[in-house]
């Protein structure tokens, strides 16, 4: 019996043990290959078959999980376009993600923190646009993950999957980047603090005022309002 096989019977006798919840995390790689007598590489290689099989899902960064991840990715944001305004959109982001900011700063680990920080250095040095957005998203999906609650992520992860499928009918600023005054850098920052300060009633109330920031800065645009279905040069949600 060759290392790999003997590592993926362990590994599936791991598993039969015990009642095992749909999503529960499994140890650490390096605690869970000791559990069952094995190396790392021989670890992975076998989580890889079972995650292939759907009886395992792995999230970078925060761990291996029971079960299959394919009913949470099976939402189809196209089929909410049609009967969906950009409106409904910020109501809904302004009901979820101040939640998620006070869940976060209850929740939120060291290295969570970092990533928002570092995340928001990054945005302030973006030197494009589409940088800056890239930026804007992996911000926001941050505290919704630091929540370390995977409903609430895959909420947000719908959600946003909808936010980025339509965009207001707004024309970009014709600076090539963000400029240094721009709204988002210090409202961001003042999530985060509140956030690293563990104050949730401090986490919402900032996420609240950036999203209105967001929205009064949608509805002030010179060009009506409107729905476009997919992203194009010069447009911004």
């Amino acid at each position: 019996m060759d290392e790999q096989h003997a590592a993926l019977i362990q590994l599936r006798a791991y598993l039969s043990q015990g009642d095992r919840r749909a999503n529960e995390r499994l140890p650490p790689e390096r605690e869970l290959a000791q559990l069952i007598g094995v190396t790392r590489g021989e670890l992975r290689k076998a989580l890889s078959i079972l995650e292939q099989e759907g009886l395992v899902w792995r999230h970078v960064g925060k761990g291996t999980f029971v079960g299959d991840r394919s009913a949470l990715k099976a939402f189809d944001p196209a089929s909410l376009l049609q009967q969906c305004s950009p409106s409904d959109v910020m109501r809904a982001r302004m009901t979820l993600e101040p939640a998620l900011a006070a869940q976060a700063a209850l929740q939120a680990t060291p290295r969570d923190i970092d990533e928002m920080l570092d995340v928001a250095r990054r945005s302030r040095e973006a030197t494009t646009w589409r940088e800056y957005e890239a930026c804007d998203n992996q911000f926001h999906k941050l505290i919704a993950d630091s929540t370390q609650n995977l409903i609430m992520s895959s909420m947000f992860d719908m959600l946003s999957a909808v936010r980025r499928a339509m965009v207001w009918g707004r024309r970009r600023s014709t600076s090539p980047h963000p400029p240094a005054d721009h709204h988002s850098f210090d409202e961001h920052e003042r999530v985060i603090q509140a956030i690293a300060d563990r104050d949730p009633g401090a986490a919402s109330a900032m996420m609240l005022e950036h999203l209105l920031s967001v929205e009064r800065k949608l509805l002030t645009s010179h060009t009506p309002v409107g729905l476009v279905r997919t992203r194009q040069d010069g447009l911004v949600q």
